[in-house]
């Protein structure tokens, strides 16, 4: 059996009574069904009064009223409360909660049901660049991008990584002009990712200052281009020993991608004469300083002319926006994707409209294919600048990671850890888990402050008060010495009330993540259901319950709010381990 979330369910019921009370059609979402605050003496909110009784000129509290007179709703809640200028105030009966409550025990995904119209979703994310060492840069993007994959394959949706990876283009003429200039024949084997980056560091600065050595890159470039077997060989030495580094920072992180989601900016070099001949043929471009040029309309640069899209440079190369428009042609063509995902940071914004448009223009792009700019703000320092290391450069991405394991390992020194339990594997799922959800926990469009001292806290929302939440919970399993079984609940004391309305709310809070790709909003979800079990355990005695049928009950609460934190986490890549 299948069941609508509680908002949902009281929408439908809403739209009814507003129909029957006023002949009026409202939508489900025009319903304004919400849970109530923690504590509040109702349990749902629906403020759908104020605003039609705008519309149809007549007293809120007193359309509030009627809507009331009609709503069906005897066997959910008792009869709805009319209050201020017109909220209609539910409380669920006890009876429904704990039925709706077992339902969701039982249900293998916690009552997230496959998605009825599913996707085919590529979502673009990481995109380090070859012969660079990853950095804090990169953190947003990666955790990001791959939390979105998670929580759409658990919705049913058919989901694509693609790691569009910056392994192409004019700064590989110059590196490779270096290399045989300093007599590195096999490319970037045998030399480590610090190596290479340093090296791409010196080969920038003589590409500034030599103009031989400029001239040379470029035709470097054109060789690779034109596919030259011994300047593929030390790109390809180059792409390789990055490739290993990105592997060894992704298994760190605990994300999803490897090499078979690798489709970086080269994959894309065999497809971008016939897109660019696709746009001429369909009369999209503008030959323009001899450049070949799209220009989308509606874009304009500061002094009003019109902004375009280089997809051909005056001496024939190509450009990022080629690719870009490449990647979108082939991902709609060729992998069948309906819903494009683009985990950029907020900087490209202007570029993606461009490129958006461009690919409607083009008619890769249809009004059926939701494609969306995923961006995020910045990491800061606690200085409020952008986080960098004493010497003003970007902090390394494993330098950071290695060193909230190494936090986390001093935080657990202080602690007794618990018989069993492997101390190292501890400390990295609670301090990678505490930089993850340090950034995952804050709205993806906000800068915030990087701090290791407050992701690692024990006390407010952090990783690591829902991982002691989920070991507690899974502690006092493990003393009742057999499983809750699958007897009925008894929601006999508010805590426990509290907390079941928060566990029932777990798969409207999925599906509203996947609505705006906000995965804040299942941290905040996953924050308050902690805050719920930790009342209802100080609150509600659990082995000690004076009756056996409520003890069964109250371990079933314990056993479903492990479960709901346990897959909460997972969908954010954080690990909660049964012991802490």
């Amino acid at each position: 059996m299948t069941h609508p979330d509680i908002a949902s369910e009281l929408s439908a019921r809403v739209v009814a009574a507003v129909k029957a009370a006023v002949d009026s059609d409202i939508s489900l979402e025009q319903a304004l069904v919400r849970p109530a605050a923690p504590g509040r003496p109702w349990d749902y909110q629906s403020n759908a009064a104020m605003g039609l009784a705008k519309r149809l000129g007549m007293p809120s509290r007193e359309l509030a009223g009627q809507i009331a007179d009609h709503l069906d709703v005897d066997d959910v809640s008792e009869a709805p409360r009319v209050e201020g200028p017109g909220f209609l105030n539910f409380q669920l009966r006890p009876a429904w909660l704990e039925a709706r409550l077992a339902w969701l025990r039982d249900h293998e995904h916690l009552g997230v049901e496959p998605a009825t119209r599913p996707h085919r979703s590529v979502v673009d994310y990481s995109a380090p660049n070859v012969a660079k060492e990853m950095h804090v840069g990169h953190l947003r993007s990666t955790i990001i991008g791959d939390a979105l994959v998670r929580l759409l394959r658990f919705a049913g949706h058919a989901t694509i990584p693609q790691n569009h990876l910056g392994d192409w283009g004019t700064p590989f003429g110059m590196l490779i002009e270096h290399m045989l200039d300093e007599g590195w024949a096999e490319g970037g084997a045998g030399h480590s990712i610090a190596d290479l980056n340093a090296f791409y560091q010196a080969a920038r600065a003589k590409f500034e200052a030599d103009p031989d050595f400029g001239e040379r890159s470029r035709r470097r470039v054109v060789a690779l281009h034109r596919g030259d077997p011994a300047t593929l060989g030390l790109w390809q030495g180059l792409v390789e020993e990055s490739e290993r580094h990105f592997d060894d920072v992704y298994e760190l992180l605990g994300v999803l991608l490897g090499r078979d989601d690798i489709a970086g900016e080269s994959f894309y070099n065999a497809m971008l004469a016939d897109t660019v001949r696709e746009l001429e043929e369909k009369g999209l471009t503008v030959v323009s300083d001899g450049a070949t040029c799209i220009f989308p309309p509606g874009f304009t640069g500061r002094t009003g002319e019109p902004m375009p899209l280089i997809v051909e440079k005056s001496d024939g190369a190509y450009t990022y926006d080629t690719t870009d428009l490449a990647a979108i042609r082939h991902r709609i063509c060729a992998l069948g994707a309906d819903q494009l995902l683009y985990v950029v940071g907020a900087p490209q914004r202007l570029h993606f409209e461009l490129v958006f448009a461009a690919a409607r223009m083009a008619g890769w792009l249809t009004d059926e294919i939701d494609v969306r700019h995923i961006a995020f703000g910045s990491v800061l320092g606690e200085d409020g600048k952008m986080l960098r290391t004493r010497a003003g450069r970007p902090v390394t991405l494993a330098a950071l990671l290695e060193e909230a394991v190494e936090r986390a390992g001093a935080v657990l020194a202080e602690r007794d850890v618990p018989d069993g339990a492997d101390p190292p594997a501890l400390a990295r799922a609670i301090g990678i888990g505490a930089v993850k959800y340090a950034d995952l926990s804050t709205d993806r469009e906000r800068d915030y402050v990087f701090s290791f001292d407050r992701m690692l806290s024990l006390d407010g929302n952090t990783s690591v008060y829902l991982q002691y939440a989920n070991a507690r919970a899974r502690s006092v399993l493990a003393r009742a010495g057999a499983a809750p079984g699958a007897g009925p609940f008894t929601l006999a004391e508010p805590p426990e009330r509290e907390l079941a309305l928060k566990l029932l709310q777990f798969p409207a809070t999925v599906q509203d993540v996947l609505s705006d790709m906000r995965p804040h909003k299942l941290c905040t979800y996953l924050f308050d259901t902690a805050v719920a079990f930790s009342d209802f355990y100080d609150r509600c005695p659990v082995l000690r319950a004076e009756e056996e049928a409520l003890r069964a009950s109250r371990l079933g609460l314990c056993e479903l709010t492990a479960r709901v934190i346990t897959q909460g986490l997972d969908l954010l890549g954080i690990e909660a381990p049964p012991r802490l």
